[in-house]
């Protein structure tokens, strides 16, 4: 039984021939970037640079110096909000976010940090009006995510950026889940930080992902080691993106990411999120006539291409295990790492399952998983 492939929201599968070939090559002739006089090293240090120009054409960021190379992006999360937050300050975040938003906020919380939720309503929206409220003194960051990774939801990042530079507070967005496949820019938006990573919609491996800062905004350093340059210093160099990039980066996986932003550039990003949400669409509306089956989150307006559901009388987790084992067709059940948003859908006993699309699948395969559950469901 071949296989369909639904789980892009986790990772992607079909990555483009030139990604791998981009990675394999890299494996092959780049040395380490910055420790050596060597060939191999300059040229590590020039497909790097390379990389952080691309990012910073794709993300609408002045400087490339400004591109911060990570692990992931629960990586690039860690380094912006406990580079920082310190005691005393406040941050407002919100119910749809991811556990590498919240468990480092909880850690905090625990020094002194403290933590305000904008509350999802049962479609897993929030109320923008619920924001300026909350605004205290000693309030210093509004993190949010650009889409639910449960539902799918886009959050209005233009509008909460207005909301925060109104207030001079800085804006940190999670673009895990549209950052590749849809466009973004960081001055259009009022972003001061992006956190992204290569592994989803952007079609690269994984291990790579990147923070993005505006001029002005200091990230403290979150770890300290070799940097490859003043080497004499007790402190972590302080100049970017050499403050935030302790030890050796992933060269590999950054040419992979260089060549993904071209591919993804090739084809522009409007016809991906276009595709992309068409096959989410035909799977919701295949899906509308099917008794027992609830659809979650509000698919009235610009969405990421996520559909979670449930069918009554059966688990999350067994009905991904069926569609696995029966029809060959990979999904992602259970809680996805949001706790929060789990609690606001109301599905933290029975959690869903996502079927999360990207470019590289069919309207043929949409079509299988959509007979899949109407045979599960008893209606075949």
């Amino acid at each position: 039984m071949s296989s369909i492939y639904f789980d892009n929201a986790a990772t992607t599968i079909h990555k483009p021939q030139c990604v791998i070939d981009a990675v394999v090559k890299a494996m092959t002739t780049l040395g380490n970037s910055g420790r050596s006089a060597g060939t191999q090293a300059l040229d590590a240090s020039r497909v790097i640079y390379e990389a952080r120009e691309k990012v910073a054409r794709l993300f609408d960021v002045d400087n490339p110096r400004n591109v911060v190379f990570t692990s992931n992006a629960t990586d690039s999360l860690n380094i912006a909000i406990k580079g920082i937050l310190g005691k005393g300050d406040h941050v407002i975040t919100t119910d749809l976010e991811h556990n590498s938003v919240l468990r480092p906020l909880y850690a905090l919380e625990k020094d002194g940090v403290e933590v305000s939720f904008i509350r999802s309503d049962r479609n897993g929206n929030i109320n923008y009006e619920d924001i300026e409220p909350l605004i205290k003194a000693n309030t210093k960051v509004i993190i949010t995510t650009h889409a639910s990774n449960v539902t799918g939801n886009v959050i209005d990042v233009k509008r909460v950026g207005e909301i925060a530079h109104k207030h001079n507070l800085i804006y940190l967005v999670d673009a895990s889940q549209t950052a590749g496949a849809f466009p973004i820019s960081m001055k259009e938006m009022n972003i001061d930080i992006l956190a992204f990573t290569g592994h989803k919609s952007l079609l690269a491996p994984q291990g790579v992902g990147g923070l993005c800062v505006a001029d002005g905004i200091h990230i403290s350093a979150y770890k300290h080691g070799g940097s490859g340059v003043q080497s004499y210093l007790k402190e972590h160099p302080s100049e970017m993106p050499t403050r935030l990039e302790a030890g050796t980066l992933n060269s590999h996986g950054i040419a992979g990411l260089s060549s993904a932003i071209t591919y993804i550039n090739e084809i522009g990003i409007e016809n991906i999120q276009a595709k992309e949400a068409g096959l989410a669409e035909r799977f919701r509306v295949g899906l509308k006539d099917i008794d027992g089956i609830t659809i979650y989150g509000d698919h009235s307006s610009v969405h990421a291409p996520i559909v979670a559901i449930n069918l009554e009388g059966m688990g999350s987790a067994e009905l991904s295990d069926v569609l696995m084992e029966d029809y060959g067709i990979a999904t992602r059940p259970g809680a996805h790492c949001a706790p929060r948003m789990h609690e606001a859908l109301g599905t933290v006993e029975q959690g869903v399952v996502r079927f999360s699309f990207g470019y590289g699948n069919t309207i043929e395969e949409v079509d299988v998983a959509i007979s899949a559950l109407r045979e599960i469901a008893g209606e075949a």
